[in-house]
Protein backbone atom coordinates (compact mmCIF):
# COMPACT_ATOMS: atom_id res chain seq x y z
CA UNK A 1 0.00 0.00 0.00
CA UNK A 2 2.66 2.39 0.99
CA UNK A 3 4.34 1.40 -2.31
CA UNK A 4 1.23 2.44 -4.32
CA UNK A 5 0.99 5.61 -2.65
CA UNK A 6 4.80 6.30 -3.31
CA UNK A 7 3.86 5.84 -6.63
CA UNK A 8 1.03 8.03 -6.95
CA UNK A 9 2.80 10.76 -5.17
CA UNK A 10 5.51 10.21 -7.31
CA UNK A 11 2.87 10.76 -10.78
CA UNK A 12 1.40 13.79 -9.00
CA UNK A 13 4.59 15.20 -8.83
CA UNK A 14 5.57 14.79 -12.28
CA UNK A 15 2.86 15.82 -13.62
CA UNK A 16 2.59 19.52 -11.85
CA UNK A 17 6.43 19.64 -12.73
CA UNK A 18 5.06 19.30 -16.29
CA UNK A 19 2.64 21.60 -15.94
CA UNK A 20 4.60 24.38 -14.26
CA UNK A 21 7.01 24.02 -16.76
CA UNK A 22 5.93 26.50 -19.39
CA UNK A 23 4.13 29.30 -19.79
CA UNK A 24 1.93 29.86 -22.85
CA UNK A 25 -0.25 32.82 -23.15
CA UNK A 26 -4.02 32.56 -23.80
CA UNK A 27 -3.89 33.79 -27.22
CA UNK A 28 -1.68 31.14 -28.29
CA UNK A 29 -3.86 27.95 -26.47
CA UNK A 30 -7.20 29.54 -28.66
CA UNK A 31 -5.23 29.15 -31.76
CA UNK A 32 -4.32 25.49 -30.68
CA UNK A 33 -7.39 24.63 -29.78
CA UNK A 34 -9.08 25.78 -32.82
CA UNK A 35 -6.39 24.19 -34.78
CA UNK A 36 -7.88 20.47 -33.83
CA UNK A 37 -11.05 21.13 -35.05
CA UNK A 38 -9.64 23.27 -38.34
CA UNK A 39 -6.98 20.50 -39.71
CA UNK A 40 -7.86 17.68 -41.52
CA UNK A 41 -5.01 15.27 -40.79
CA UNK A 42 -6.78 15.37 -36.70
CA UNK A 43 -9.76 13.88 -37.88
CA UNK A 44 -7.44 11.64 -39.83
CA UNK A 45 -5.54 10.17 -36.80
CA UNK A 46 -8.81 10.21 -34.49
CA UNK A 47 -10.53 7.82 -37.46
CA UNK A 48 -6.73 5.41 -36.68
CA UNK A 49 -7.51 5.03 -33.26
CA UNK A 50 -10.94 4.12 -33.94
CA UNK A 51 -9.81 1.37 -36.20
CA UNK A 52 -7.58 0.12 -33.81
CA UNK A 53 -10.24 -0.48 -31.31
CA UNK A 54 -12.38 -1.86 -33.46
CA UNK A 55 -9.47 -4.30 -34.51
CA UNK A 56 -8.82 -4.82 -30.90
CA UNK A 57 -12.26 -6.16 -30.52
CA UNK A 58 -12.67 -8.16 -33.21
CA UNK A 59 -9.48 -9.82 -31.69
CA UNK A 60 -11.09 -10.31 -28.26
CA UNK A 61 -14.29 -11.98 -29.92
CA UNK A 62 -12.01 -14.64 -30.90
CA UNK A 63 -13.10 -16.24 -27.69
CA UNK A 64 -16.73 -17.00 -28.10
CA UNK A 65 -17.97 -20.25 -30.41
CA UNK A 66 -18.79 -20.04 -33.90
CA UNK A 67 -22.34 -21.32 -35.37
CA UNK A 68 -23.77 -21.11 -38.40
CA UNK A 69 -26.51 -22.12 -40.20
CA UNK A 70 -26.21 -24.36 -43.41
CA UNK A 71 -28.40 -26.32 -45.98
CA UNK A 72 -28.35 -27.94 -48.92
CA UNK A 73 -30.24 -29.46 -51.64
CA UNK A 74 -28.40 -32.54 -54.02
CA UNK A 75 -30.18 -34.80 -56.69
CA UNK A 76 -27.54 -37.75 -57.36
CA UNK A 77 -28.23 -40.19 -60.17
CA UNK A 78 -27.72 -42.58 -61.22
CA UNK A 79 -29.81 -43.98 -58.12
CA UNK A 80 -27.96 -45.71 -55.53
CA UNK A 81 -29.61 -49.38 -55.47
CA UNK A 82 -29.71 -53.03 -55.26
CA UNK A 83 -32.03 -55.95 -56.59
CA UNK A 84 -33.26 -58.05 -54.23
CA UNK A 85 -35.09 -60.98 -56.11
CA UNK A 86 -37.95 -58.98 -58.21
CA UNK A 87 -37.69 -55.73 -55.86
CA UNK A 88 -35.04 -52.54 -55.92
CA UNK A 89 -33.52 -51.67 -52.61
CA UNK A 90 -32.45 -48.32 -52.48
CA UNK A 91 -30.26 -47.10 -50.52
CA UNK A 92 -30.29 -43.39 -51.19
CA UNK A 93 -32.81 -41.18 -52.17
CA UNK A 94 -32.58 -38.86 -55.37
CA UNK A 95 -33.73 -35.65 -53.52
CA UNK A 96 -31.10 -35.27 -50.95
CA UNK A 97 -32.55 -32.63 -48.61
CA UNK A 98 -30.45 -31.30 -45.25
CA UNK A 99 -30.48 -28.28 -42.75
CA UNK A 100 -28.55 -27.80 -39.59
CA UNK A 101 -26.69 -25.50 -36.93
CA UNK A 102 -22.80 -26.52 -36.60
CA UNK A 103 -20.36 -24.99 -33.91
CA UNK A 104 -17.09 -24.68 -33.68
CA UNK A 105 -15.23 -23.60 -29.92
CA UNK A 106 -11.62 -23.49 -29.06
CA UNK A 107 -11.07 -25.35 -25.69
CA UNK A 108 -7.48 -24.66 -25.65
CA UNK A 109 -5.01 -22.42 -28.05
CA UNK A 110 -2.19 -22.38 -26.04
CA UNK A 111 -2.02 -19.10 -25.10
CA UNK A 112 -2.54 -18.11 -29.05
CA UNK A 113 -5.16 -15.90 -28.38
CA UNK A 114 -4.23 -14.11 -25.77
CA UNK A 115 -1.18 -12.95 -27.81
CA UNK A 116 -3.37 -11.73 -30.63
CA UNK A 117 -4.88 -9.53 -27.42
CA UNK A 118 -1.81 -7.95 -25.84
CA UNK A 119 -0.71 -7.34 -30.01
CA UNK A 120 -4.01 -5.95 -30.90
CA UNK A 121 -3.58 -3.46 -27.66
CA UNK A 122 0.21 -2.81 -28.66
CA UNK A 123 -1.35 -1.64 -32.21
CA UNK A 124 -4.02 0.41 -30.16
CA UNK A 125 -1.58 2.17 -28.17
CA UNK A 126 0.56 2.75 -31.01
CA UNK A 127 -2.14 4.44 -32.94
CA UNK A 128 -3.16 6.88 -29.54
CA UNK A 129 0.74 7.60 -29.30
CA UNK A 130 0.52 8.63 -33.06
CA UNK A 131 -2.52 10.62 -32.93
CA UNK A 132 -0.61 12.30 -29.70
CA UNK A 133 2.51 13.05 -32.14
CA UNK A 134 0.73 14.55 -34.89
CA UNK A 135 -1.09 16.77 -32.40
CA UNK A 136 2.16 17.44 -30.23
CA UNK A 137 3.69 18.60 -34.03
CA UNK A 138 0.84 20.63 -35.90
CA UNK A 139 0.98 22.67 -32.33
CA UNK A 140 4.80 23.28 -31.82
CA UNK A 141 4.41 23.62 -35.65
CA UNK A 142 1.97 26.62 -35.07
CA UNK A 143 3.87 27.77 -31.83
CA UNK A 144 7.05 28.49 -33.96
CA UNK A 145 5.13 30.10 -37.09
CA UNK A 146 3.09 31.56 -34.26
CA UNK A 147 6.41 33.45 -33.09
CA UNK A 148 8.04 33.94 -36.63
CA UNK A 149 5.11 36.62 -36.96
CA UNK A 150 5.69 37.89 -34.07
CA UNK A 151 9.46 38.42 -35.11
CA UNK A 152 8.41 39.63 -38.34
CA UNK A 153 6.25 42.14 -36.83
CA UNK A 154 8.80 43.44 -34.28
CA UNK A 155 11.19 43.68 -37.38
CA UNK A 156 8.73 45.58 -39.02
CA UNK A 157 8.97 48.03 -36.18
CA UNK A 158 13.17 48.28 -36.38
CA UNK A 159 12.37 49.47 -39.87
CA UNK A 160 9.68 51.86 -39.18
CA UNK A 161 12.04 53.46 -36.45
CA UNK A 162 15.00 53.45 -39.22
CA UNK A 163 13.20 55.21 -41.79
CA UNK A 164 11.34 57.68 -39.88
CA UNK A 165 14.96 58.73 -38.62
CA UNK A 166 16.11 58.76 -41.93
CA UNK A 167 12.94 60.76 -42.61
CA UNK A 168 14.07 63.49 -40.84
CA UNK A 169 17.83 62.83 -41.61
CA UNK A 170 16.68 63.51 -45.33
CA UNK A 171 14.22 66.95 -44.07
CA UNK A 172 17.39 68.08 -42.52
CA UNK A 173 19.46 68.16 -45.57
CA UNK A 174 16.55 68.95 -47.83
CA UNK A 175 16.98 72.54 -45.81
CA UNK A 176 21.07 72.43 -45.71
CA UNK A 177 20.58 72.05 -49.77
CA UNK A 178 18.38 75.17 -49.97
CA UNK A 179 20.75 77.03 -47.56
CA UNK A 180 23.72 76.23 -49.63
CA UNK A 181 25.46 74.28 -46.68
CA UNK A 182 24.66 70.61 -49.16
CA UNK A 183 25.42 69.25 -52.34
CA UNK A 184 22.65 67.28 -54.40
CA UNK A 185 24.92 64.22 -54.00
CA UNK A 186 24.06 63.94 -50.15
CA UNK A 187 20.29 63.94 -50.74
CA UNK A 188 20.68 61.45 -53.30
CA UNK A 189 22.88 59.32 -50.84
CA UNK A 190 20.04 59.84 -48.17
CA UNK A 191 17.22 59.11 -50.35
CA UNK A 192 19.19 55.76 -51.59
CA UNK A 193 19.43 54.67 -48.31
CA UNK A 194 15.88 55.19 -47.52
CA UNK A 195 14.99 53.16 -50.58
CA UNK A 196 16.89 50.26 -49.50
CA UNK A 197 15.23 50.45 -45.96
CA UNK A 198 12.22 50.32 -47.49
CA UNK A 199 12.58 47.72 -49.85
CA UNK A 200 13.90 46.03 -46.52
CA UNK A 201 10.25 46.85 -45.12
CA UNK A 202 8.49 45.39 -48.27
CA UNK A 203 10.07 42.14 -47.53
CA UNK A 204 9.20 41.58 -43.92
CA UNK A 205 5.78 42.87 -44.52
CA UNK A 206 5.96 39.68 -47.24
CA UNK A 207 7.01 37.00 -45.26
CA UNK A 208 4.48 38.26 -42.36
CA UNK A 209 1.65 38.06 -45.03
CA UNK A 210 3.27 34.21 -45.83
CA UNK A 211 3.43 33.62 -42.26
CA UNK A 212 -0.20 34.37 -41.56
CA UNK A 213 -1.45 32.77 -44.25
CA UNK A 214 0.17 29.71 -43.14
CA UNK A 215 -1.41 30.16 -39.43
CA UNK A 216 -4.54 30.52 -41.57
CA UNK A 217 -4.09 27.28 -43.41
CA UNK A 218 -3.44 25.54 -40.02
CA UNK A 219 -5.96 27.14 -37.53
CA UNK A 220 -8.42 28.85 -39.70
CA UNK A 221 -6.70 32.30 -38.13
CA UNK A 222 -4.63 34.71 -39.38
CA UNK A 223 -4.93 37.81 -37.15
CA UNK A 224 -1.50 37.41 -34.32
CA UNK A 225 -2.04 40.44 -31.48
CA UNK A 226 0.66 39.03 -29.72
CA UNK A 227 4.31 41.59 -29.92
CA UNK A 228 6.28 39.79 -27.58
CA UNK A 229 8.20 36.25 -27.28
CA UNK A 230 6.72 35.14 -23.73
CA UNK A 231 6.86 31.58 -24.14
CA UNK A 232 8.73 30.45 -20.78
CA UNK A 233 9.77 27.63 -19.73
CA UNK A 234 11.28 26.69 -16.04
CA UNK A 235 15.23 26.19 -16.22
CA UNK A 236 16.21 22.32 -15.95
CA UNK A 237 19.04 20.28 -16.64
CA UNK A 238 19.79 17.98 -19.50
CA UNK A 239 19.28 15.01 -17.13
CA UNK A 240 16.21 15.72 -16.01
CA UNK A 241 14.73 16.52 -19.85
CA UNK A 242 15.70 13.46 -20.93
CA UNK A 243 13.32 11.62 -18.34
CA UNK A 244 10.68 14.00 -19.25
CA UNK A 245 11.34 12.89 -22.62
CA UNK A 246 11.35 9.14 -21.85
CA UNK A 247 7.93 9.63 -20.24
CA UNK A 248 6.41 11.82 -22.24
CA UNK A 249 7.70 12.05 -25.74
CA UNK A 250 5.32 10.74 -28.66
CA UNK A 251 7.88 9.82 -30.77
CA UNK A 252 9.64 7.93 -27.97
CA UNK A 253 6.31 6.16 -27.05
CA UNK A 254 5.59 4.98 -30.37
CA UNK A 255 9.57 3.28 -30.50
CA UNK A 256 8.44 1.40 -27.34
CA UNK A 257 4.91 0.76 -29.23
CA UNK A 258 6.75 -0.82 -31.78
CA UNK A 259 8.50 -3.23 -30.07
CA UNK A 260 5.93 -4.33 -28.03
CA UNK A 261 4.10 -5.13 -31.82
CA UNK A 262 7.45 -6.87 -32.57
CA UNK A 263 7.63 -8.95 -29.16
CA UNK A 264 3.87 -9.70 -29.85
CA UNK A 265 4.72 -10.86 -33.46
CA UNK A 266 7.45 -13.22 -32.61
CA UNK A 267 5.09 -15.11 -29.03
CA UNK A 268 2.43 -15.69 -32.32
CA UNK A 269 4.59 -17.45 -34.66
CA UNK A 270 6.49 -19.23 -31.66
CA UNK A 271 2.68 -20.58 -31.24
CA UNK A 272 2.50 -21.60 -34.26
CA UNK A 273 4.62 -25.51 -33.21
CA UNK A 274 1.06 -26.08 -30.52
CA UNK A 275 -1.26 -27.72 -30.54
CA UNK A 276 -5.24 -27.25 -31.18
CA UNK A 277 -8.05 -28.42 -29.06
CA UNK A 278 -11.62 -27.59 -30.36
CA UNK A 279 -15.47 -28.61 -29.93
CA UNK A 280 -17.14 -29.43 -32.72
CA UNK A 281 -21.29 -30.20 -32.58
CA UNK A 282 -24.56 -30.08 -35.26
CA UNK A 283 -27.60 -30.62 -35.08
CA UNK A 284 -30.25 -30.50 -37.83
CA UNK A 285 -32.45 -32.64 -39.92
CA UNK A 286 -31.75 -34.60 -43.40
CA UNK A 287 -33.02 -37.41 -45.41
CA UNK A 288 -31.48 -40.41 -46.76
CA UNK A 289 -31.85 -42.31 -43.33
CA UNK A 290 -32.11 -46.15 -43.95
CA UNK A 291 -35.03 -47.53 -43.88
CA UNK A 292 -37.13 -44.86 -44.99
CA UNK A 293 -34.73 -42.81 -46.92
CA UNK A 294 -37.32 -39.96 -48.33
CA UNK A 295 -38.09 -38.99 -44.86
CA UNK A 296 -36.38 -36.18 -42.89
CA UNK A 297 -34.50 -37.35 -39.88
CA UNK A 298 -33.45 -35.60 -36.50
CA UNK A 299 -29.60 -35.73 -36.20
CA UNK A 300 -27.00 -34.12 -34.25
CA UNK A 301 -23.53 -34.93 -33.65
CA UNK A 302 -20.76 -33.56 -31.13
CA UNK A 303 -16.83 -34.26 -30.56
CA UNK A 304 -13.55 -32.83 -29.54
CA UNK A 305 -10.72 -32.09 -32.10
CA UNK A 306 -7.17 -32.01 -31.87
CA UNK A 307 -4.74 -30.71 -34.50
CA UNK A 308 -1.07 -30.65 -33.85
CA UNK A 309 1.57 -29.22 -36.67
CA UNK A 310 4.04 -32.11 -37.21
CA UNK A 311 6.21 -30.74 -40.32
CA UNK A 312 5.81 -27.50 -42.30
CA UNK A 313 9.29 -27.46 -43.94
CA UNK A 314 10.90 -25.26 -41.34
CA UNK A 315 8.69 -21.98 -41.91
CA UNK A 316 7.20 -21.82 -38.32
CA UNK A 317 11.44 -21.43 -37.03
CA UNK A 318 12.94 -19.46 -40.33
CA UNK A 319 9.79 -16.88 -39.60
CA UNK A 320 10.29 -16.52 -35.94
CA UNK A 321 14.30 -16.01 -36.90
CA UNK A 322 13.10 -13.42 -39.12
CA UNK A 323 10.84 -11.83 -36.31
CA UNK A 324 13.16 -12.14 -33.66
CA UNK A 325 15.61 -9.74 -36.05
CA UNK A 326 12.75 -7.06 -36.66
CA UNK A 327 12.31 -7.31 -32.83
CA UNK A 328 16.34 -6.51 -32.61
CA UNK A 329 15.91 -3.82 -35.18
CA UNK A 330 12.99 -2.47 -33.41
CA UNK A 331 14.92 -1.88 -30.14
CA UNK A 332 18.37 -0.37 -31.98
CA UNK A 333 15.63 1.64 -33.41
CA UNK A 334 14.44 2.69 -29.93
CA UNK A 335 17.70 3.14 -28.36
CA UNK A 336 18.93 5.22 -31.50
CA UNK A 337 16.30 7.66 -30.58
CA UNK A 338 17.03 8.09 -27.27
CA UNK A 339 20.45 9.18 -27.83
CA UNK A 340 19.37 11.60 -30.99
CA UNK A 341 16.83 12.73 -28.17
CA UNK A 342 19.43 13.43 -25.65
CA UNK A 343 21.65 15.31 -28.11
CA UNK A 344 19.11 17.32 -29.03
CA UNK A 345 18.24 17.87 -26.02
CA UNK A 346 21.36 19.04 -25.26
CA UNK A 347 21.76 20.97 -27.98
CA UNK A 348 18.51 23.39 -27.53
CA UNK A 349 19.79 23.93 -23.54
CA UNK A 350 23.24 25.03 -25.24
CA UNK A 351 21.14 27.93 -27.53
CA UNK A 352 19.22 28.88 -24.45
CA UNK A 353 22.43 29.60 -22.59
CA UNK A 354 24.26 31.21 -25.38
CA UNK A 355 21.46 33.57 -26.36
CA UNK A 356 20.66 34.73 -22.81
CA UNK A 357 24.11 35.73 -22.71
CA UNK A 358 23.86 37.28 -25.85
CA UNK A 359 21.26 39.41 -25.27
CA UNK A 360 22.70 40.81 -22.50
CA UNK A 361 25.69 41.24 -23.98
CA UNK A 362 23.79 43.47 -26.65
CA UNK A 363 22.27 45.95 -24.40
CA UNK A 364 25.55 47.91 -24.10
CA UNK A 365 25.58 47.39 -28.37
CA UNK A 366 22.61 49.01 -28.39
CA UNK A 367 22.99 51.92 -26.11
CA UNK A 368 26.28 52.54 -27.77
CA UNK A 369 24.97 52.87 -30.73
CA UNK A 370 21.68 54.94 -29.87
CA UNK A 371 24.15 57.09 -28.14
CA UNK A 372 26.09 57.19 -31.92
CA UNK A 373 23.45 58.18 -33.47
CA UNK A 374 21.82 60.88 -31.58
CA UNK A 375 25.36 62.64 -31.90
CA UNK A 376 25.56 62.21 -35.79
CA UNK A 377 22.14 63.50 -36.05
CA UNK A 378 22.96 66.51 -34.17
CA UNK A 379 26.27 66.66 -36.08
CA UNK A 380 24.22 67.38 -39.26
CA UNK A 381 21.76 69.66 -37.61
CA UNK A 382 24.63 71.53 -37.32
CA UNK A 383 26.39 70.74 -40.78
CA UNK A 384 29.53 69.20 -39.26
CA UNK A 385 28.23 65.83 -40.43
CA UNK A 386 28.43 64.45 -43.85
CA UNK A 387 25.49 61.72 -45.07
CA UNK A 388 27.74 58.38 -45.06
CA UNK A 389 28.64 58.77 -41.66
CA UNK A 390 24.69 59.78 -40.61
CA UNK A 391 24.27 56.26 -42.39
CA UNK A 392 27.21 54.83 -41.15
CA UNK A 393 25.99 55.31 -37.63
CA UNK A 394 21.96 54.41 -38.60
CA UNK A 395 23.38 51.10 -39.81
CA UNK A 396 24.89 50.32 -36.62
CA UNK A 397 21.83 51.53 -34.85
CA UNK A 398 19.80 49.00 -36.88
CA UNK A 399 22.30 46.33 -36.72
CA UNK A 400 22.24 46.03 -33.26
CA UNK A 401 18.44 46.30 -32.65
CA UNK A 402 18.19 43.06 -35.16
CA UNK A 403 20.52 41.76 -33.28
CA UNK A 404 19.26 41.59 -30.15
CA UNK A 405 15.97 40.99 -31.99
CA UNK A 406 17.39 37.80 -33.73
CA UNK A 407 18.73 36.59 -30.45
CA UNK A 408 15.50 36.92 -28.38
CA UNK A 409 13.96 34.79 -31.57
CA UNK A 410 16.42 32.49 -31.24
CA UNK A 411 16.14 32.12 -27.45
CA UNK A 412 12.02 31.19 -27.76
CA UNK A 413 12.78 28.71 -30.63
CA UNK A 414 15.58 27.24 -28.46
CA UNK A 415 12.35 26.79 -25.43
CA UNK A 416 10.44 26.04 -27.57
CA UNK A 417 12.63 23.13 -29.24
CA UNK A 418 13.50 21.75 -25.93
CA UNK A 419 9.50 21.87 -24.48
CA UNK A 420 8.95 19.53 -27.62
CA UNK A 421 12.03 17.29 -27.05
CA UNK A 422 10.39 16.77 -23.38
CA UNK A 423 6.87 16.29 -24.55
CA UNK A 424 5.15 18.88 -22.99
CA UNK A 425 1.71 19.42 -23.73
CA UNK A 426 1.01 23.59 -24.81
CA UNK A 427 -2.94 22.83 -24.58
CA UNK A 428 -5.17 20.36 -23.01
Amino acid sequence: MKKMIATVVCILGLTNLMNAQIQVNDELKHILHQSLSYYPKVKETEQSVQLAQEKLTLTQLNKYPDFTLDASYAFVQPKIQVAFGDKMFQFAPEHNYGAAINGVYTIADFGRLKANIEKSKAELQTARHMASQLRANLYYQITQVYYQIVFAKKAIEIQNTVLQVLGENKTVIESQLKNGNAIKLDLLTIQSKIDNEINKKIDLETGLKKLSNLLAYASGIEAVQASQFNFNITSINAEDALQQALLHNPALAIAKDRVSVAKSDVAISKLNEKPFVGLKGSIGSKNGYLPAIQDQRFNYNAGVGFSVPLFNGGKTKQLVKIQQQGLSLQETSATALVHEVEKDIKAALIDIESNEQRIKNTTTQIEQATLAQKLSNTKLLNGTATPLEVAATNADYQRALFSQLQYEYQLCMAKIELAKLMGVVLAD
